[in-house]
């Protein structure tokens, strides 16, 4: 007769909606608890290093507050020319964004922490990967651009566009190992540290 361990709670450490609705796609039962941290890039600091300090730093702060848990952590940062591009916060900002970007090819730098709280040692509780996706815009004019704002309105979202929506029309290519990675949360990096972590995704 086999024993069966209960999977460890699992915690999705962002207030993201399309985090959120990434993860329900697992059908394992999670939380959700929002981390307070500075997400201010540091000087000098690289694309890449900057998504997966915060990426484990989200995870970090809500694994000290939910012991035992497996704690999910994400950080996204878009990139032209070494150059970082974050969230618009405003439709101006977004169209400009837009226009630098039109018919170039800009890196997403996806980075993954999963933090497991049974594990004693802080210096082996964390998973950490940088999902990579490069995502060719294609060359419209700043009435198409101003017209997408318009309807979507995707002013939280690094790189001013939707994929996962209309954003998807003003993309010619992507370019990535894991689909979802561009959209937040990349899935199959992450059921495979759930594994690496004992989870189970199809018990009987």
């Amino acid at each position: 007769m086999s024993s069966y361990t209960p999977s460890p709670h699992l915690v999705l450490a962002s207030g993201s909606a399309y985090r959120r609705e990434l993860l329900s796609r697992i059908q394992l039962p999670f939380s959700i608890n929002v981390p307070n941290i500075d997400e201010t890039p540091r000087s000098g600091e690289a694309p890449d290093m900057t998504a997966c300090r915060l990426a484990k730093a989200k995870a970090a702060a809500v694994a000290a507050q939910i012991p035992q848990a497996l704690v999910i952590g994400s950080d996204q940062v878009a990139t032209l020319d070494g150059e970082q591009i974050g969230k618009p916060g405003s439709h101006e900002n977004a169209l400009k964004q837009l226009q630098k970007m039109r018919g170039r090819r800009v890196i997403f730098h996806t980075a993954l922490c999963l933090w497991d709280g049974r594990e004693g040692d802080p210096d082996r509780a964390a998973q950490l990967e940088n999902v990579q996706t490069a995502v060719t815009f294609r060359n419209l004019s700043d009435e198409e651009l101003d017209a997408y704002l318009r309807i979507e309105q995707p002013y939280d979202c690094a790189g001013s566009a939707k994929n996962e929506g209309l954003g998807i029309a003003l993309i010619e290519k992507i370019e990535s190992t894991d689909p979802t990675a561009l959209t937040g949360l990349p899935l199959i990096a992450l059921t495979t540290m759930l594994r690496r972590a004992g989870v189970r995704f199809f018990a009987s």
